[in-house]
């Protein structure tokens, strides 16, 4: 008799052995209907596998994230098997599931052209209408890699070459068409639904590397319901009208140029935001009680060593050969630096919590394949802070910490976090009984925040556990943000310590906690959240005086000195162009206030105000002005 045990707890019962399916029907039919694979002891499996043991069953559909993903694999599949249909000779290379969709790479001299999606994107219902049956097998090393050769599927043979001696070769039929593949599958191509639509098409290096083959790359996204792929498809449309690198243009905040990829060129609108977010982010932090410092950029090779960044970052760092054959390294990370002022002078318990801040442009180098604006580069700002403090003080100070990173995302609009609790990775320094304490302790930090939080097995920092901050924007993309680590090892590696109440030598523990993470990168962030309409707080001009005629130049000029002295941006627009022409220039560059200046507003002493987004005009009292809106300016620092 076989005993299958179900999330709830309820057993069932079966004389012999049995299939996932099989297992869904007996629980009921409408559940059979919907489920799309299984986990058997937590091992996600195909629905037609056979159960011949004792075990836990989980049945999956399209709500469970395992079972979307699913469909996203399959739809990857079906699109292969639609490019091979329609342009024979073509080799297919890997096709995973991505964020919201799939992609497939491609082996292919001709270019794929929009019209040619359309193609394919019929094709692939075609093949769904089918509803070819899935199979799996397991074949045998040498016989995958001929037959595969045999096809001129050269990369699929490769690919078969490079999985480890004890790894399965699994290959996956739908109908006649096969993959390498480890699976799971939908039984049929006809589960799989039409909810899909072929996005765009880019180009890959071969597994990565710039110096293979250049592949075909074709994106797309697959959903459970056509409600489903229509609002995903809204939000895309608005992501892209949301796209920073577009706005940022339009707004003259940066640019990026080839002789520094990855490097920003900030704009002096651009640059006025950096500051603005480091000013408010700086007030903060010294109401928080922390001591800012500043590292050199430029450390010798031994120091990165002795931290372990050496090993873990060696390959991803510029460094450079001196005359007397010395090796330095541009900074991947603020924390050794850090460490070396905490160093200076003797420190007592009494010392700490001692909190460190430093604003630290830090060089790590990304392929370029791999850059994305804001978002992705080589060149960047951290806004890191190092908490030296006891054992007994993490689980308080990772509390204050959370309570400071919350507090500041709600006032730059942002309300909705999750965090995300990350133990120990594969690659990583330390013993793991130093480990076991610092997972410990981190994770009862994130229980007494009493906040939503997912586990990420294995993805914590090299030197120690962490929690990442998870931000959802305005068109409910997340993003990862600020981050809070425990490290017991990089104190210890670089010598710190401090005098404890007995007299004794105590090596302190480190939190290492950023807030944006990436200045730059927020601001990317940022400006996509708000499609470029700041706050009035942040924005970084916040208004442009327009005289209507140069005869109340002289008038303008006075309301934009006035307007600076109570403390906001301004400028004054003199230029020969008419007055609607100035309005809608400045509102393609999301200016929050337009200041309109004429001979009623000079004979009343006044300005009349057009808001962004509005047609609009309220005439006010020029210091009813001033007192209005730089109250505004400072609800910031409240």
């Amino acid at each position: 008799m076989l005993t299958l045990t179900l999330p709830d707890g309820n057993k069932l019962k079966f004389p012999k052995k049995v299939t996932g399916l099989e297992v869904a029907e007996k629980i009921s039919k409408s559940l059979a209907k919907q489920a799309i694979v299984m986990t058997i002891d937590g091992k996600l499996t195909d629905l037609n596998f056979i159960i011949n043991k004792d075990c836990d069953v989980k049945i999956l559909t399209s709500k469970n994230k395992e079972g979307l993903e699913t469909i996203r694999h399959d739809t990857a599949h079906v699109l292969a098997m639609a490019v091979q249909e329609l342009f024979p000779g073509t080799q297919v290379t890997i096709g995973p599931v991505i964020d919201n969709g799939f992609y497939y790479d491609f082996a292919r001299k001709e270019p794929f052209t929009e019209e040619d999606l359309k193609k394919i994107e019929n094709k692939m219902r075609e093949i769904i209408d089918r509803d070819e049956i899935t199979r799996r097998e397991v074949w045998e090393r040498d016989k995958a890699v001929k037959h595969f050769e045999s096809k001129g599927e050269f990369y699929k043979a490769e690919l078969i070459k490079s999985i480890p001696k004890n790894e399965e070769v699994s290959i996956y039929f739908h109908g006649e068409w096969h993959d390498l593949c480890r699976g799971p599958h939908l039984s049929s191509t006809g589960k799989i639904g039409k909810f899909f639509k072929l996005t765009k098409v880019a180009g890959a290096y071969w597994r990565g590397d710039s110096n293979n083959a250049m592949l075909q790359r074709i994106y797309g996204t697959s959903w459970s319901s056509q409600k489903d792929l229509d609002d995903y498809l809204k939000r895309i449309e608005e992501a892209e009208k949301r796209d920073h690198r577009k706005l940022g243009k339009e707004m003259d905040l940066f640019h990026f140029r080839e002789e520094s990829p990855g490097s920003v060129f900030w704009h002096e609108k651009g640059w006025a935001l950096f500051q603005k977010l480091i000013d408010y982010m700086r007030m903060k932090q010294n109401i928080a009680g922390y001591k800012e410092i500043n590292t050199p950029e430029v450390l010798d090779r031994t120091l990165w060593e002795k931290s372990g960044h050496w090993e873990k970052f060696g390959a991803n760092m510029y460094t450079s050969t001196t005359p007397d054959e010395k090796i330095f390294a541009i900074k991947p990370m603020n924390c050794p630096g850090c460490i070396e002022v905490f160093n200076q002078g003797l420190k007592s318990y009494k010392d700490l919590p001692l909190k460190m801040s430093e604003f630290g442009k830090v060089h790590r180098y990304e392929p370029s394949g791999a850059l994305h604006g804001l978002l992705r580069v080589r060149a960047f700002t951290q806004d890191d802070a190092h908490i030296f403090c006891t054992e007994d003080q993490i689980t308080q100070e990772c509390l204050t910490v959370t309570n400071l990173i919350l507090e500041i995302y709600k006032d730059l609009g942002f309300e909705n976090v999750i965090l995300k609790y990350s133990d120990r990775p594969n690659l990583r320094v330390g013993d793991d009984s130093v480990w076991d304490k610092s997972e410990k302790a981190l994770l009862e930090a994130v229980k007494a925040t009493k906040l939503e939080y997912n586990i990420n097995k294995g993805e914590g920092a090299f030197y120690g556990p962490k929690i990442e901050f998870v931000l959802r924007d305005a068109i409910g993309r997340d993003w990862q943000c600020g981050t809070l680590q425990v490290d017991f090892n990089l104190p210890g590696r670089l010598g710190a310590s401090y005098v404890d109440k007995d007299g004794s030598k105590k090596v302190p523990v480190m939190l290492h906690r950023a807030l944006f993470g990436s200045l730059e990168r927020f601001i990317g962030i940022l400006i996509e959240h708000y499609a470029g309409k700041f706050p009035f707080w942040i924005s970084p001009l916040q208004t442009v005086v327009i005289p209507i005629t140069e005869e109340f130049d002289d008038y303008a000029i006075k309301v934009s000195k006035k307007i600076k002295k109570a403390g906001m941006s301004c400028i004054v627009d003199t230029k020969k162009n008419n007055l609607n022409y100035k309005i809608r220039d400045h509102s393609l560059a999301k200016i929050p206030l337009l200041l309109i200046c004429g001979k009623k507003e000079v004979d009343s002493n006044s300005v009349t105000i057009r808001r962004l987004d509005s047609n609009k005009q309220e005439n006010m009292d020029l210091d009813l002005f001033l007192k209005t809106f730089s109250a505004l300016q400072k609800a910031s620092s409240n």
